[in-house]
């Protein structure tokens, strides 16, 4: 099934728009190999894990697969909002894909591939124990290899500095001290973190966002030694753009000799949504974006020419949404709320079979909850749910999934189906979610017989803009909408409100299937979910 266009940065005149992915792809770094580029992101406590997304162009840019199938530990067959896998980074390194990503609470893992398309391997850890973030491996001339890494004051009680220390050859690892290479409490640049390692005319360079992810702006160091010193400067700042902390990316270059960088920008309720800027060099540094008035930093360009691939043929696409689920396997715009288990589904060639699983908290924290990111600053969701095999006290719905969550769902009562709206609100400790409260609004109830198909129609809307503190100016506002309906045409408003993203993640919509109480029922019912049209 296809959606008309959501979100294509494409513009068919061999320009592009920003962002080229309207969608919380956080976090992002990338790498060139031939004509193929490769970019994957954070992915939290959400499974699979870091999406693979492949491009020809930088531009268009398609989820091609998934690293991990599960997230590491035995701790995440449960949501555990904001923990997971952090900033990541992948490189290629002597016909071997490497991806390496951060457990904040567990440790550093490395996994690879050679054939990036295939199964990757099972993540090792190369570093346990909490504290280390952001790590970047780097493989230099002489066949030496290091890892670069932030850190996470939450975890470790201290911030802003950046380590480096020898890895071994294959990537497996560490080899050798730790070595403090930069303190951003120490100057103006506080905050930094997520590094990316580079070596270009003998400089070896650190790509390093400070400042904060809101508010922030890009800094390069450069020393002519891996373990520094390592000197500094600002090259890329959000100036007169409306890209606010423009944080954290990827250089790439082009089989033409363009330098190019990905980076992302926080949006809040829709989390952390990726651009793509031109790179120059002046005397050895870079500047990213456009120089104006005689900077010697960049800022972000909103349009500008696609880059010049050469004769590399490229076709105009993004990110899978709509899904009518009439292939063997999960779509893959779709991901969990923790790590999946086979008997939560099936898909029958004819839909989406959610059996109804055990609830024994609240909806937020159903680890079975079957979610996707948004895909654009507006849009509408249409979902339809073939209800007639819910059992006693089963219930399926919509879900809108962030701090603040909302669903519709549909509970079975005999011969009753009676509708709620729920609303639910985690409240964060310094780590994780000391409690979430829930308010339940009933709808008016249907007979079970004359409503066995439903409807759901999620909408969103940008009503203006919000200040969520004196430093954070002008963030969109929107407005999340849920109706139903019994043929598809004439809905019914079951309630609204205003989106409040996740844990260091994007507002996501999905469904599910669920039932109160433990797991040891028996005749459980299911949902069949038609199809999910964008």
């Amino acid at each position: 099934m296809k959606s008309n266009s959501i979100w294509n940065a494409d513009l068919g005149n061999g320009s592009y728009r920003n962002p080229i992915l309207y969608a919380d792809y956080s976090d992002p770094d990338a790498i060139r190999v031939g004509e193929d580029y490769f970019m994957i992101a954070s992915s939290f406590c959400n499974a699979p894990g870091l999406p693979l997304l492949h491009s020809k162009d930088l531009v268009n840019w398609t989820v091609v697969n998934y690293i991990i199938s599960e997230i590491p530990e035995e701790r995440y067959k449960e949501p555990v909002h904001g923990c997971g896998v952090w900033a990541p980074a992948i490189r290629y390194h002597e016909g071997t894909y490497f991806v390496c990503f951060p457990m904040p609470d567990e440790g550093i893992y490395m996994s690879t591939a050679t054939d990036p398309f295939g199964t990757w391997s099972q993540p090792v850890n190369i570093r346990p124990g909490a504290g280390w973030i952001d790590p970047c491996p780097f493989w230099d001339d002489d066949g030496k290899a290091y890892l670069v890494a932030g850190v996470a004051k939450s975890r470790i009680g201290y911030k802003s500095v950046l380590h480096m220390v020898e890895m071994q050859p294959d990537g497996m690892g560490l080899i050798g001290e730790e070595v403090k290479i930069f303190d951003g409490n120490e100057n103006d640049q506080e905050t930094i973190e997520g590094p990316k390692m580079y070596k270009r005319n003998g400089w070896y360079y650190i790509f390093a966002p400070a400042g904060g992810v809101k508010v922030g702006w890009q800094t390069v160091l450069r020393s002519r030694n891996v373990f520094g010193p390592y000197e500094y400067k600002v090259v890329m700042r959000q100036g007169d753009s409306t890209v606010n902390g423009p944080h954290q990316g990827a250089w790439v270059d082009t089989i033409t000799g363009e330098d190019w960088f990905l980076h992302f920008q926080d949006v809040y309720a829709a989390g952390r949504i990726t651009h793509l800027q031109p790179m120059s060099w002046h005397e050895d540094w870079p500047v990213i974006g456009i120089a104006k008035d005689g900077n010697d930093y960049g800022e972000p360009v909103m349009e500008y020419r696609k880059p010049n691939v050469g004769n590399t043929a490229v076709s105009v696409c993004e990110p899978a949404t709509s899904d009518d689920f009439a292939g063997n396997q999960l779509g893959l715009q779709w991901q969990w709320n923790a790590n999946p288990r086979k008997e939560w589904y099936e898909l029958t060639g004819k839909g989406l079979k959610l059996n109804a699983v055990s609830r024994t908290t609240v909806y937020g924290d159903m680890p079975s909850l079957l979610l996707q990111k948004w895909p654009a600053p507006e849009f509408t969701c249409v979902t339809k749910l073939d209800i007639s095999n819910l059992t006693d006290q089963e219930e399926a719905g919509v879900i809108s999934m962030g701090m603040h969550y909302g669903l519709v769902t549909f509970r079975k009562d005999k011969q009753v189906l009676r509708p709620y709206f729920v609303t639910g609100v985690q409240k964060y400790g310094k780590i994780l979610p000391d409690t979430t409260e829930e308010t339940e609004q009933a709808l008016p109830e249907m007979d079970c017989g004359q409503a066995k198909e439903i409807y759901v129609r999620y909408t969103v809307k940008q009503t203006g803009t919000q200040d969520l503190n004196s430093k954070e100016k002008d963030f969109p506002l929107e407005l999340v909408t849920f109706e139903y309906s019994t043929d598809g045409s004439n809905y019914r408003k079951a309630g609204e409100m205003n989106a409040v993203p996740g844990r260091w993640v994007g507002v996501k919509n999905g469904v599910f299937c669920t039932y109160t109480g433990s797991a040891d029922k028996r005749n459980v019912g299911y949902v069949v979910v038609d199809f999910v049209l964008y």
